[in-house]
């Protein structure tokens, strides 16, 4: 309920009350552990490697590329949408393209989108603090997934209310999909994919069930690469007083979102590298690609000159692919 009076308004807490978050920071905290999370990750990792056993010994070559297939396309809708469209804007897209984003999202099942950027958001905004989700200051199993094993930190939960989220909220295909997250999400990333191949090429309930896991959980942890391996090991070209770094081998798995240091010094630019860096950049293909059919538009960059500045100022010193630039 909104305050009423003046005094009531003034009693209310503003971020500026909170102490000021200078990353890399991580404050000493007692981690309380979500058991059903413990539960549920331990399963689905557990029947993810059964499955890769049956890719090897029992699936039908149809339901290997079935699943490589979904893998492609779960990757696409949080890289494209979650993250490029929904969370930074860096990019617009006609309603057609947005409802084919929100289905490919919901086949990465990363919680609703609209958790999914509340959370990206603040990333951005503390990075590498105890109000980021996933402060790598931690470590990498903790940023990698062990942030999702325990209960939110305070001051995410205390911060979290301080991020702009009228933009989603106003988006009736996020909406859609949150206000149906369980049986929508459970039927587009669980229900589905372990039905078709059975019933259409005869594959076995067994491995296609374990096989659907297998995807799933291997779309979880190249996204999870991109928020702990890329924040631990790499270079640092635009800015070397932030823990995001360049990964090459991220950005092949995350298609193009492994060049993470010039993502967090230039979190508009579509692409989330420059020049697109279209070799290891999926994505952004993905984006030109509805760019010129006209679903796609008002794409952001920056200016080459910007980025050579930023890089000459605050960079460590190497080119985008982690090569000492020559005097």
């Amino acid at each position: 309920m909104a305050p009423n009076t003046t005094e009531e308004r003034c009693l209310e807490p503003t971020e500026a009350n909170f102490e000021k978050l200078i990353a890399p920071q991580a404050a000493p905290r007692k981690f309380q552990i979500v058991y059903w999370n413990l539960l549920t990750f331990g399963y689905g990792h557990i029947a993810a490697l059964y499955g890769l056993y049956l890719a090897f010994t029992q699936a039908m070559w149809t339901s290997i590329f079935f699943y490589c297939t979904l893998f492609v396309l779960a990757s696409i809708g949080v890289t494209a949408g979650a993250h490029r469209l929904w969370t930074h804007r860096a990019y617009k897209a006609k309603m057609p393209l947005q409802i084919i984003l929100m289905f490919m999202n919901t086949l990465a099942f990363q919680n609703s989108a609209i958790d999914w950027v509340r959370d990206h958001r603040m990333h951005h905004r503390y990075s590498d603090t105890d109000a980021d989700p996933h402060n790598a200051t931690r470590g990498f199993f903790y940023s990698h997934v062990g942030w999702l094993l325990v209960k939110k930190h305070e001051e995410v939960k205390k911060r979290g209310k301080f991020i702009d989220m009228s933009d989603i909220y106003a988006n009736p295909v996020l909406i859609f999909q949150k206000k149906y997250a369980i049986p929508f999400i459970g039927s587009v990333c669980f229900l589905l994919p372990t039905l078709v191949p059975v019933f259409c090429w005869g594959e076995s309930l067994k491995v296609a069930w374990h096989m659907c896991l297998l995807r799933y959980i291997t779309n979880l942890n190249t996204t999870f690469l991109v928020n702990s391996a890329a924040h631990l090991w790499g270079t640092k070209p635009y800015d070397q007083s932030i823990k995001a770094v360049q990964n090459k081998i991220v950005s092949v798995f995350a298609f193009g979102e492994g060049f993470h240091n010039y993502h967090h010094v230039f979190p508009w630019d579509y692409r989330t590298a420059e020049l697109g860096n279209n070799r290891l950049n999926l994505t952004t293909l993905f984006i030109d690609f509805f760019a010129k059919i006209g679903w796609a538009y008002d794409l952001k960059t920056v200016p080459e000159e910007a980025i050579e500045s930023r890089a000459n100022k605050t960079g460590d010193g190497t080119d985008l692919w982690g090569k000492i630039k020559a005097v």
